[in-house]
């Protein structure tokens, strides 16, 4: 039923009927909820992964931990690459061109394939020197170079399974890739219980139980897309596939900020990597696991950020300005209100969020303290998020990139460099702290600004 909704208060977009103020904020709800749900679930997979690597022992833990950033970093490039070709379906859907939607979901598939392969194939040549190159010890090198190798094998139905869930949530459909993640995250328990516990496989059963995991999921997603859904299956219908290469390059405008932006914002977290690496082993685990908790936090911003995606990508499809304008707003302000509860929820309970990852007491200590000061930071944080979010709806992603670049880079690496040293870890974290409060006002004032709508006003 609450898919139906969703479909109505859709179609009163592409229609260019008027919608209430409370229309607006359901249909926000309504497609939000489904993507929080799966954006939390998505972080519980790390973390359980990360709860089961701590009861092996800390030098697992820093293993994973250390190569985690760059593992995010092929994710994140990945998920640039199918938002090329998603925020272009969102706005042929918008403007009721469904036959024009199928043509760039069939374009999508072939360029991230192989994209994907091109990166599975550099992760697979760079896994042996990879913690290496980090600041890794040789007590952890294997590990870590296992972990990031079974990672790469998948990134190629990553990629699929990524492909068509973003599909679906521009097509409104949040139900499935929702679904889907929950039953990642139980697949991932399982798998990883086997493998750990049963098996003895350490930090490689960590690392099988969460590939098969995404390969399963992976597929059943690219089933619903490519089989099921009624704006974009592919199967069954009678088009033929004419390449057009305005839909590559089309993409390529839109993916390639995001994909460069991910290059130096991973690589950026590698840097901060580096600058806790030598801090020693409790404060790369401590790191680590307070990543994955924080991530908790942040995940609603990124589900209502999916939200705003959708509704700002049809709505431009749609030529309807003040729609873009309004459904920003309110996703930006709705992610603000959400992560300031949750960054209340995180300084509280910090203690116990570290305790289900490690029964070490000194890292549980070390990380709750750096949670709490990173909990003050959470508004500004979820502004960035979903303000970003908007913007790519829109098809506008080089100077936001850009924006998050500069903020990362000469914020809060700068301030890292000068405050680890003194200050150990807790520095690191106030630097973090710090530029993501400023990243924040610099995406709210660009929101209120509206340049970011001229690629609006050219649809």
């Amino acid at each position: 039923m609450a898919q139906k909704k969703s479909d109505i208060l859709l179609e009163q977009i592409r229609a260019g009927l008027p919608m209430t103020r409370g229309q607006k904020l359901n249909l926000i709800w309504q497609l939000s909820i489904p993507s929080i749900l799966a954006q939390i679930t998505s972080v519980m997979m790390f973390f359980i992964d990360q709860s089961m690597v701590g009861r092996i022992g800390v030098e697992a833990a820093a293993a994973c931990g250390l190569v985690e950033s760059s593992a995010w970093l092929c994710g994140s490039l990945s998920s640039a690459a199918s938002m090329g070709f998603s925020v272009q379906v969102a706005h042929f859907i918008g403007a009721n061109d469904f036959e024009k939607a199928r043509s760039v979901f069939r374009h999508g598939i072939v360029c991230t394939l192989l994209f994907s392969l091109l990166v599975a194939g550099i992760g697979l040549l760079i896994c042996g020197r990879l913690p290496y190159w980090l600041g890794g010890g040789a007590d952890i090198a294997h590990d870590a170079s296992i972990y990031f190798g079974v990672f790469m094998l998948v990134v190629p139905f990553m990629q699929m399974g990524g492909l068509a869930g973003a599909m679906l949530k521009c097509s409104g459909n949040m139900r499935i890739p929702s679904v889907v993640s929950v039953m990642m995250c139980i697949l991932d328990v399982c798998f990883n219980y086997v493998f750990i516990f049963e098996f003895h496989l350490g930090v490689l059963g960590v690392a099988l139980g969460t590939a098969l995991a995404e390969i399963i999921c992976a597929s059943i997603q690219a089933y619903f897309a490519i089989f099921r859904s009624d704006m974009l299956r592919l199967v069954g219908r009678l088009e033929r596939m004419k390449w057009q290469w305005n839909y590559v390059k089309n993409a390529l405008k839109i993916s390639v900020p995001m994909a460069a932006q991910s290059m130096l914002m991973s690589g950026a977290q590698i840097v901060s990597t580096m600058i806790v690496a030598p801090l020693g082993n409790v404060a790369i685990a401590a790191n680590t696991f307070a990543i994955t908790a924080e991530s908790l936090c942040y995940m609603p911003g990124y589900g209502i950020g999916e939200a705003a995606t959708t509704l700002i990508g049809q709505s431009m499809g749609a030529a309807r300005r003040e729609l873009c304008r309004s459904f920003a707003r309110m996703t930006v302000f709705s992610g603000m209100a959400v992560m300031a509860a949750m960054g209340v929820i995180m300084y509280i309970l910090a203690p116990q969020l570290m305790g289900l990852m490690t029964p070490e007491t000194e890292i549980v200590e070390l990380g709750a303290a750096i949670l709490r000061i990173e909990a003050f930071a959470e508004p500004m944080f979820a502004a960035s998020i979903v303000c970003y979010s908007a913007f790519v709806g829109a098809g506008d992603t080089l100077k936001p990139a850009i924006m998050n670049l500069c903020s990362m880079w000469f914020v809060r690496l700068t301030l890292a460099a000068l405050l680890a040293r003194d200050y150990g870890l807790r520095g690191v974290w106030f630097a973090m702290a710090v530029e993501l409060t400023f990243r924040g006002l610099i995406f709210l004032y660009r929101l209120f600004r509206g340049n970011w709508m001229k690629a609006v006003a050219k649809a």
